[in-house]
């Protein structure tokens, strides 16, 4: 076979069948590795760009969708703020005075003459002091009654009617209870952010422990799992994004709370301010105390959504 593809010159003798062999095994050899090389040689001119690399292009959408939009957002409220000023006179004031306003009150602004007259900045902390007493308390108290009321159905059925009767009064109310019974208008403040702090954690909490599958719980129920372990292993991490919601929405309504019970008990804090200026017809000061509750506001808000975000799983979806 190998003599019929390699022909020998005439007069020739022809090679042995083993010689033609080892000739054919060199040949198919050498083709294979010169196919070999020049396979990766084309890899490689492949994988060479063949053009510069282009330079990073400046994405418009974000600057369309992300940008622009709150910037006309406060660009029409200074607008229609100025239109205002202009059309009530000397009643309200223009945006560029209350800008001048501002920087003249944030130049100093932990400045101490007494007690009855301090910078924005001891005000802020006074009322965020307030709230971080307040809130601490009510979750503290109202994360593990959620649990239990979650948890126990004969338990959700004792306070649910009680959460719904005491749920929808105004934190204000409980201001005079809270005076009555503390003697004091700081503790009553507190004792105002607590009873209003304590609903949203206590309903998010009972509703995540509530939503928590079945077949977990069967699961914990044939291992003879310990009703600490169920609650760590199992019942935590399913609740806590509900847990985190709650929180949320406890500190923006104490938040809000905050500064009508200030106004009402009096003493150190943003709300007492603005009533303060109010009664020294001070209207700068009172637009630029309401500046500074809604950024504070936001930014508890901005930081528990992030928190909320970290410990949130969202399910694959196949």
């Amino acid at each position: 076979m190998v003599s019929a593809i390699f022909h020998s010159p005439q007069g020739a003798a022809a090679p042995p069948a083993h010689k033609g062999a080892q000739i054919a095994t060199t040949l198919i050899a050498e083709h294979n590795d010169k196919t070999w090389t020049t396979r990766q040689k084309d890899i490689k001119t492949a994988n060479l760009p063949t053009t510069q690399p282009s330079r990073p292009q400046w994405d418009s959408s974000f600057l369309w969708q992300s940008i622009l939009p709150p910037v006309l957002g406060l660009g029409l409220l200074v607008l229609v703020w100025e239109l205002v000023s202009m059309g009530t006179g000397a009643s309200i004031p223009s945006p560029r005075d209350t800008f001048w306003q501002a920087v003249q009150i944030f130049s100093d602004p932990f400045y101490s003459k007494g007690p009855n007259d301090q910078g924005i900045g001891w005000n802020i902390l006074s009322s965020l002091k307030r709230v971080a007493l307040g809130f601490g308390l009510a979750a503290l108290v109202g994360i593990p009654a959620g649990f239990l009321i979650g948890r126990f159905s004969f338990l959700s059925r004792m306070f649910n009617p009680l959460i719904s009767l005491l749920r929808p009064v105004s934190p204000l109310a409980w201001l005079p209870i809270g005076l009555l019974v503390f003697k004091g208008a700081n503790p009553a403040a507190i004792w105002t952010i607590f009873i209003c702090s304590i609903w949203p954690m206590i309903i998010n909490t009972a509703v995540g422990v509530q939503r928590v599958p079945q077949d977990y719980m069967n699961v914990a129920r044939v291992l003879k799992l310990s009703e600490w372990k169920i609650v760590t292993k199992i019942l935590f991490p399913s609740v806590l994004p509900y847990m985190l919601t709650g929180v949320r929405l406890a500190v923006g309504t104490a938040w809000l709370v905050i500064v009508a019970a200030e106004m009402l008990t009096g003493g150190v804090g943003i709300g007492f301010w603005v009533w303060d200026e109010w009664n020294n017809l001070n209207v700068k000061n009172i637009i630029i105390a309401i500046f500074v509750i809604g950024i504070v506001g936001l930014v508890l808000e901005y930081a528990l959504i992030r928190l909320a975000t970290a410990f949130t799983f969202e399910e694959v979806k196949s």
